[in-house]
Formats: C-alpha cells, sequence, structure tokens
C-alpha cells in the first residue's frame, strides 16, 4: 500500500511552525534558517494548492486549512515520537496529565504513587488547570475532563458520575441545633450560593431553590477550596459525593441528606484519538480504569 504524502521536511517545518505559530521560533526549534523555513513551507503549500498561513507584519494565522492539517499533524509527529521512544526504551518516559484540582487533590494524588511503584520507569507530570488544555497543540498525553464525554478528536472513557450534595461541618450543624429538612440550609451561609448546582440539587430534594432566602457565603470556585471552607465552618458546600468521601469518613464533613443531583456530568479519561496504543497511555489507562471501578459501582 502506498501513502500519498507530501515532503515530510516541508510537513515537519509546517507542524512547528503552526504549532509555534511564529516561522522564527520553528527556526529556532529545527535548527535552521527563517529562510529555509519559509521556502519549507512554500513548497507544502504548492503541493496542497492553497495557502496555510496567512501573512501579515508581525505573526502569521493559519488559514481554514492550515487549521484542519495543523491538529492532525502534530498528532501524527507525536505517535511518530512516541513509537520510536518505545521502541528504545519500551513503555518508560515522562507522562504529562492535566485534571481538575479537586480531582487532583482529593483523589488522584492519594493513588498515584501506586501507579509509580506499578510502572518505575514512568515519571507522571501532573498540571491542574481549570481551562481546556489543548492535548494535541500543548503535548499532554492525558487528561481528567468534566462533560458528558464528546470532544472532538479526542478518545473518552467514562470514569464515574459527578453528582452532588451539601455538606458542612459538624460544629456548624449543631449551631442552628442540626439540619432535619433542606429548608434549614438558609439557615447558614451556601458556599459559592450562586452556583446552578444549588437549583438543581433542592429540585432533586423535591423543592424549589428560593434565592431570597440564601445568607450568600464566599464563592472560591473551586470545590476542593469550598471543601476546606467547609471543614472550617464557613458555611455548606455543595461537592461531589465520590470526592468527598473521605472528609465524610473521619467526620469532618457531614452530608445531612442522602438525595444527590446531577446534571448528567462525570469524570472522563480522554487522550488523543489514534493513541490508545501508546504503551505508556495503555498502561495508565488500564490502572485508572481498575482503579475507579468501586466509583462506578457505587
Amino acid at each position: 500500500m502506498g501513502w500519498t504524502l507530501p515532503p515530510l521536511p516541508a510537513l515537519r517545518v509546517f507542524e512547528a511552525a503552526a504549532r509555534l505559530g511564529n516561522f522564527t521560533r520553528a527556526a529556532e526549534e529545527l535548527g535552521m534558517t527563517q529562510a529555509a523555513v519559509s521556502y519549507q513551507i512554500k513548497v507544502l503549500e504548492e503541493r496542497v494548492g492553497t495557502p496555510l498561513f496567512m501573512r501579515t507584519a508581525r505573526k502569521v494565522v493559519l488559514t481554514e486549512t492550515g487549521e484542519a492539517m495543523a491538529g492532525r499533524a502534530t498528532e501524527a509527529f507525536a505517535i511518530l515520537s512516541e513509537s520510536y521512544a518505545s521502541a528504545r526504551h519500551g513503555a518508560s518516559g515522562e507522562l504529562s496529565l492535566t485534571t481538575v484540582q479537586t480531582f487532583a487533590s482529593n483523589w488522584l494524588s492519594e493513588r498515584l504513587g501506586a501507579f509509580q511503584r506499578l510502572h518505575p520507569h514512568i515519571v507522571v507530570k501532573l498540571d491542574t488547570s481549570s481551562r481546556m488544555v489543548d492535548l494535541v497543540r500543548e503535548g499532554i498525553d492525558l487528561a481528567i475532563r468534566v462533560g458528558h464525554g464528546e470532544w472532538p478528536g479526542l478518545e473518552a472513557h467514562f470514569l464515574f458520575s459527578g453528582n452532588y450534595a451539601p455538606m458542612l461541618s459538624p460544629r456548624l450543624a449543631e449551631s442552628i441545633g442540626g439540619i432535619r429538612e433542606p429548608v434549614d440550609l438558609y439557615r447558614l451561609p451556601l458556599l459559592g450560593h450562586s452556583d446552578p448546582w444549588w437549583k438543581v440539587w433542592f429540585e432533586a430534594a423535591g423543592l424549589s431553590f428560593e434565592r431570597d432566602r440564601v445568607i450568600p457565603g464566599p464563592s472560591l470556585g473551586v470545590q476542593f477550596y469550598e471543601a476546606v471552607a467547609a471543614v472550617a465552618g464557613q458555611g455548606v458546600a455543595i461537592l461531589t459525593r465520590k470526592l468527598s468521601e473521605a472528609y465524610l469518613a473521619d467526620g469532618r464533613l457531614i452530608q445531612p441528606f442522602p438525595v444527590e443531583g446531577g446534571d448528567g456530568h462525570g469524570y472522563w479519561l480522554v487522550y488523543p484519538q489514534g493513541r490508545r496504543s501508546v504503551p505508556k497511555i495503555r498502561q495508565f489507562r488500564e490502572w485508572i480504569i481498575a482503579e475507579t471501578a468501586p466509583l462506578r459501582e457505587s
């Protein structure tokens, strides 16, 4: 079977220029002159039959065709790089993973050492970010994302649901004589009171959410921070149950009502399509799917 490919040196230059958004930086990365980079881009554009970049006085911007090619080109070179590294060293090297802070702090950090012991030749580099990281462009191997599992260009594996419920410190509950009915929550500050999860939870409990009755508490923007504030007695937090088991188990927090709210979102492991057979990705995928099995069953 023959492959219809452009000149690979030109494709490599294009990938670097598209990823970096700059011909000069691409030249520096590849050890070439800027003139050589411009020539290779011209060669590729002639083969494709249309411009791949729009050139301005200060920068270059991908055209629609260039944008369509760029992600796949980066992915292809990443696969080649991984294949070469695997051939030389087997399943080893650095595994980069990005995830939200709450998952990293409340679940992953306590277990990552177990993966490291199973695979001592793989070094995990963890990044916590609330933004939507472009895995291909930024060279990240894997991500844990929250959503419905539909991200273009990514393979997704469901880990567990993100259902949530109000939680607070026992001492704060005692300060008003206990929490017996959902309406008792209005007597205490609600952390992240503008979070839509509150409305969803009250409706799941069979009640309307009465915003005018809310005592606003701090809005900290991240579940992990709001859990810490709740432990300190600063208010009632609405938290993902499956990421809050440690707080509940040792009594730092209580969940006064068994009902949980949900919007269909869950936690998913994702990585670029076409990379499922990369050894380090395959090994982490198998490990985390096995580790989260109890959360899917509960």
